[in-house]
């Protein structure tokens, strides 16, 4: 077996592993194949949360390996294959079988029948794909043909049972290869396709493995679709680099029945459990003490809390709730990432808890770090954990590029193995992005620009703040968007849960003015009163930001753009503002 030192580095001194090292995903597969050929790696679980489908180690590489010599005789390595898979296993089979061809796999969200939201054209445009992977149910879709329609392109039904002419007998990739195509979420911009390398993926693996403390018996249940990183990396791959079963469960099956996910947990005795902020908001609100009755979640041992901004209060009321059931309020983990890092940059430890921190509202305004004046003035951030080991983090001024001291709100700044050195065909992203310099240093490092606004403080913590295209500036002071839709969303129960968006438009005199986008809940929007409701929430922004909101739209349920992972496309609901797209349950009242 081929096996290189991508990870050199980075297992300090103290750190006992077990694990092998591996010059890519294809030999880290043969690995477990070989060692734990009999051990189930992957459970899909029905909507009632029975077993509906189970691959061992041994059969996902026979199966991918089939899969592969079918790819050679469609595609040569180096190209494209697009995965557009319902929830199910057979998105791994179609994974590894591009990797074992040395084809690069583009997981995409299935688009809607109907929606024109999607961002497939533009992927396909950019990736220009040979192969279509595609369950065999959705493979006879006329809709889902049409949306990908290409000369080009082949369509390939992948079953998890493959049958072929024997298995690909190829050279395992090189760990600079690229593994796959990871596109960007799309929260403020049009997304790029990330070029993650094996060496990215591997090194971030054991980042991952040494910040959640993982095992072979670090059993997972996730239900974040695997065409996101989170869902991909953080918890498939992840389970196969330490060998640990890894239960798979469709999102839209927890979106309906939340509390699944922790029967889940307690059925299979799983340690680790990762979802964006709402889902754990959305366990909270559907909790009903008759339907958690026996369900024990002592053994969970990492709640990672990521893909979109961690709330406090979140974390409090999730505690709370589930304290009855075993849930060890220490099994709090809130961690950052982005797909352009492979996928996790900051996290803490197993068993640590996470760290709060209470700030000046108004310092945060000014991009300073200092204590409230009073109670009005409080805002609590929850942070995100640490650099990970062989990584580094800096916050840095975006716009003349200077390193910032602790206490300084700036761009974050992450620089290590993990991090992708280009975009797919996009050259000058890749520069500005991907290998950004920090002023004055001149030590040749290459750096990954996030977007993202925070601070460290003095123990290294790393604190979010916001997104810096996301920032609304009304005369001259920097409001965070989420922080007006946290106040807009705890003014009334009809007012969805993470389901608004706040951004400023410029009017006709030049003026900076704030739109507030807000979801009603379903079974409210025949109860109230539109017109009442503008005006709690116009007083509301008035009294806690000191802002006039001069523009206030409630929409139905489902109507706000989001990216895959949740993330609120403020950017995207703008554009949609301006063109008189969103559709309103009313006349707006201004």
């Amino acid at each position: 077996m081929q096996r290189v030192l991508p990870l050199k580095g980075l297992r300090p001194p103290g750190i006992v592993t077990d694990m092998e090292t591996f010059s890519s995903l294809v030999t880290l597969l043969a690995h477990r194949a070989q060692s734990q050929p009999d051990d189930r790696a992957y459970l899909f679980l029905s909507d009632r949360g029975t077993e509906e489908a189970a691959l061992t180690f041994r059969e996902l590489q026979d199966a991918a390996q089939a899969l592969a010599a079918r790819l050679t005789r469609m595609a040569k390595p180096g190209d494209r294959a697009i995965l557009v898979f319902p929830p199910g296993l057979e998105f791994l089979v179609a994974f590894f079988g591009c990797l074992i061809a040395g084809v690069i796999a583009v997981p995409m969200m299935v688009p809607r029948r109907q929606s024109a939201r999607d961002s497939s054209a533009g992927i396909m445009a950019n990736c220009e794909p040979v192969v279509a992977l595609t369950s065999p149910a959705f493979a006879i879709r006329s809709d889902l043909r049409a949306r990908f329609a290409s000369e080009r392109l082949q369509w390939l039904s992948v079953e998890l049972t493959q049958i072929g002419d024997g298995a690909a007998d190829l050279p395992p990739p090189a760990p600079e290869a690229i593994a796959f195509l990871q596109f960007t979420s799309g929260s403020t911009s049009d997304p790029k396709g990330v070029a993650v390398s094996h060496a990215n993926l591997l090194a971030n693996l054991e980042m991952i493995r040494i910040s959640l403390g993982n095992t072979r018996q670090s059993t997972y249940v996730n239900w974040v679709p695997l065409y996101h990183d989170m869902g991909l990396i953080l918890n498939a791959l992840q389970a196969l680099y330490v060998g640990a079963l890894c239960v798979l469960m469709a999102p839209n099956a927890f979106m309906q029945r939340p509390l699944n996910w922790l029967r889940a947990i307690h059925h299979y005795r799983a340690e680790v459990g990762c979802s964006p902020n709402f889902g754990f908001d959305l366990c909270v609100s559907r909790y009903r003490a008759d339907q958690m009755e026996g369900i024990d979640l002592s053994s969970w041992k990492v709640a990672l809390n990521g893909a979109e901004p961690v709330h406090a209060e979140t974390i409090r009321r999730f505690s709370e709730t589930f304290a009855g059931h075993g849930f060890n309020p220490n099994a709090t983990f809130p961690a950052y990432g982005m797909a352009e890092a492979t996928l996790l940059i900051a996290g803490g430890r197993r068993g640590a808890d996470h760290v709060t921190r209470a700030v000046s509202r108004s310092g945060l305004q000014a991009h300073a770090v200092r204590a409230p004046v009073d109670e009005s003035d409080i805002q609590t951030l929850v942070g995100c954990g640490r650099a990970l080991t062989g990584e580094r983090i800096a916050i840095v001024d975006p716009d003349d590029c200077v390193r910032l001291p602790s206490g300084q709100v700036g761009e974050i700044w992450v620089d290590g193995p993990n991090v992708a050195r280009f975009y797919w065909r996009n050259t000058e992203a890749s520069k500005t992005n991907l290998n950004a310099q920090i002023a004055g240093e001149g030590d040749g490092a290459s750096w990954l620009r996030t977007g993202d606004l925070g601070f460290l403080d003095e123990a290294g913590e790393l604190f979010i703040t916001g997104r810096i295209k996301d920032l609304v500036i009304v005369r001259g002071i920097n409001h965070y968007p989420q922080d007006i839709e946290h106040t807009v969303q705890a003014l009334h129960p009809a007012l969805r849960e993470n389901c608004g968006a706040v951004f400023s438009v410029t009017d006709d005199e030049g003026e900076e003015i704030l739109v507030v986008v807000q979801e009603i809940e379903r079974t409210e929007r025949n109860r109230i009163d539109p017109v009442e409701m503008t005006g709690l929430i116009r007083e509301g922004v008035a009294e806690q930001h000191e802002l006039f909101a001069r523009h206030i739209v409630l929409i139905r349920q489902g109507n706000l753009p989001k990216t895959t992972s949740g993330k609120i496309q403020r950017s995207f609901t703008r554009r949609l503002w301006l063109e008189g797209r969103l559709d309103a349950m009313t006349a707006e009242a201004d």
